[in-house]
């Protein structure tokens, strides 16, 4: 296995609990945490973009539909309008 070496800082209770745990293999126990915490980083950041997403895709079928009433509205004249008024003016009146 290729690899880097850092020089990593460790308060002394914690290195001894390291040493305690990982024994004389504190170089592979710490990168196999440091990848674990990588992993679930991206799977994090990965979700995080999927709400997005679905919000954006949410927010754009909403004005979509705004759009389409819009100009349904924007077609519709002002005497079609007051007719549709009158005519529900007169349906309630009966």
């Amino acid at each position: 296995m290729t690899g880097r070496n850092a020089n990593i800082y460790f308060p002394e209770d914690t290195y001894n609990k390291l040493k305690q745990v990982a024994g004389s293999k504190i170089s592979r126990f710490v990168s196999e945490a440091v990848e674990e915490k990588i992993q679930k980083e991206q799977k994090k950041r990965k979700e995080e973009l999927r709400q997005k997403l679905i919000t954006g895709y949410q927010r754009r079928v909403k004005n979509q539909k705004l759009q389409k009433e819009l100009r349904i509205i924007g077609e519709t004249s002002v005497t079609d309008v007051f007719r549709m008024l009158e005519k529900k003016e007169n349906e309630r009146k009966k």
